[in-house]
């Protein structure tokens, strides 16, 4: 069977690649065993490279959709039913989900030398400045949560984004950065004279306080991200199944 993705299209090759497998995978064909066509001959047929092809398997292998076994090829996975893919919704959609309707008190997009910490996971130096994204969001009536958001000068960014769209939405459409790990800290803070400010909250108020670091495909350092919840408007909660 013949296969192929439009060069023209403004939607970034890896992310047709990606739709194209998600179609195959659904074919019956595949969802019985059989292996998925040859990443080589693949890749040549639609006239991308392998890399860019592996960049969009490897982001179904990560939600568990793909199996890939050396020797043997990539299968279709069985019996397995993922929901990694819905960590990735984005903090807008994941209120709207949740019924509720979210406001942007504030957004601010500024370019930061980074301190020891940012720089050591970035591994990068302090002299190189990176961008940093700062928002305030809650219910219509109220502010919740502060976000800090720092980002690899890798990812391309230049300030100029719609940050008002779904973030990892953005990174991938716009900037072909796919994140597919993301690893958090979370913890209780008494809320400083900053933070109690941007939540119209009382200094030492208690809050949420959590931190998270997200990775690309290759497990390379993409956001380092501190929020700042009000304890009293918002409940983390983790679900997890075995």
């Amino acid at each position: 069977m013949k296969y192929s993705i439009d060069h023209k299209s403004p939607i970034p090759l890896h992310v047709q690649a990606e739709v194209l497998l998600r179609t195959l995978i659904e074919e019956e064909e595949y969802k019985n065993g059989k292996v998925l066509p040859n990443e080589v001959e693949l890749a040549k047929q639609l006239a991308i490279s392998r890399t860019t092809l592996r960049q969009a398997i490897n982001k179904l292998v990560f939600e568990g959709l793909l199996v890939r076994k050396k020797r043997t090829g990539t299968k279709v996975s069985q019996g397995v039913v993922s929901s990694k893919s819905n960590n990735w919704l984005s903090f807008s959609q994941e209120m709207k989900l949740r019924g509720i309707t979210i406001k942007n008190f504030e957004l601010h997009v500024t370019w930061v030398f980074p301190d020891e910490t940012l720089a050591n996971f970035f591994e990068i130096k302090t002299d190189r400045k990176i961008l940093k994204m700062e928002r305030v969001r809650g219910k219509l009536n109220e502010p919740f949560v502060y976000f800090a958001s720092y980002f690899h000068p890798r990812v391309g960014l230049t300030g100029d984004e719609d940050f008002k769209k779904p973030l990892y939405e953005m990174l991938e459409n716009d900037h072909s950065v796919i994140a597919t790990l993301s690893k958090e800290e979370i913890s209780a803070k008494a809320a400083s004279s900053f933070i109690a400010d941007k939540l119209k909250i009382k200094v030492g108020d208690p809050v949420l306080f959590r931190k998270r670091f997200v990775f690309d495909h290759g497990e390379r350092p993409i956001e380092y991200n501190l929020g700042y919840y009000k304890a009293d408007s918002f409940v983390y909660t983790v679900e997890s199944s075995r």
